[in-house]
């Protein structure tokens, strides 16, 4: 394959306009320079880690190291989750909602995807499995934290109105339906978005990268295609299994609610 490689110069000049733009938002007093110039720092880091990271890996071909990188990546991306949260659960249940649902559809679709669909040999190679779990948990991470989100901020806000229900004879499942409607409705709209956009307004960042690496622009479809029904999967289902089990988190044995269970980060 015929890959250009970048220099350190190439990489620096792009550096250069995340800089200006931390500094045109120094200037327009928007509060952001700080987090940018951090993200920038980070990125560079990280993947450059990650690379070197990988490159052992992939060299290596061991099943254990892959597993090792998949369970950091996972660790990783549950505390992500909490992180993003404004009213996140308490305690344990804080971190393990968003990390359990993630395990529980990411994973089970990579699993499918590389026993039935790709089946590359062996089963476990990290070329394949790597990449698609990465990118099944960045997209399903970032439809459980919104809609996580969009459920504990709406249940504390709303709350009156669920006592109100409760008090009526409602259920708890009935006393938040709509909260969870919409906290799913919030938690499927980025990928929601991204499937409609890609091909006309976006071109997909797998596809993007295989086309780059001299791959067929065929070839890179049906992959991104592959891709892009897989992220939606585990984002619908990682966003199901989290708002369902956080909704019933949200009240006790008796069905009242315990907001208590909630913390705040201002």
């Amino acid at each position: 394959m015929n890959v250009i490689s970048l220099s350190a110069l190439d990489l620096g000049l792009a550096a250069m306009l995340v800089i200006l733009l931390s500094v045109l938002t120094w200037w327009l007093k928007i509060g952001t320079t700080r987090s940018l110039l951090i993200a920038g720092l980070r990125t560079v880091v990280q993947l450059l880690l990650l690379g070197h990271v990988l490159r052992l890996v992939f060299s290596a071909g061991q099943w254990y190291w892959v597993a090792g990188i998949m369970a950091v990546m996972l660790l990783v991306a549950g505390y992500e989750v909490n992180a993003r949260q404004h009213r996140p659960f308490s305690g344990w249940w804080g971190y393990g909602l968003g990390t359990l649902s993630m395990f529980a559809s990411s994973f089970s679709l990579l699993m499918l995807t590389l026993l039935l669909l790709v089946q590359p040999q062996p089963w476990y190679q990290p070329q394949y499995a790597i990449p698609l779990l990465g990118m099944l948990l960045g997209n399903s991470m970032t439809g459980i934290a919104l809609a996580l989100d969009r459920l504990t901020e709406s249940a504390w806000k709303q709350r009156r109105e669920i006592e109100a229900r409760l008090m009526l004879g409602h259920e708890w499942n009935d006393a938040i339906s709509n909260i969870r409607v919409e906290a799913l409705r919030s938690g499927l709209m980025p990928i929601i978005n991204a499937m409609a956009a890609a091909g006309i307004v976006s071109l997909p960042g797998m596809m993007t990268g295989q086309i780059l690496a001299g791959t067929s622009p065929i070839e890179a479809s049906k992959y991104q295609i592959l891709i892009m029904f897989l992220i939606t999967a585990a984002s619908g289902l990682g966003s199901v299994i989290a708002v369902q089990t956080g909704a019933r988190r949200l009240f006790d044995d008796r069905e009242r609610l315990t907001l208590s269970r909630l913390k705040s980060r201002d």
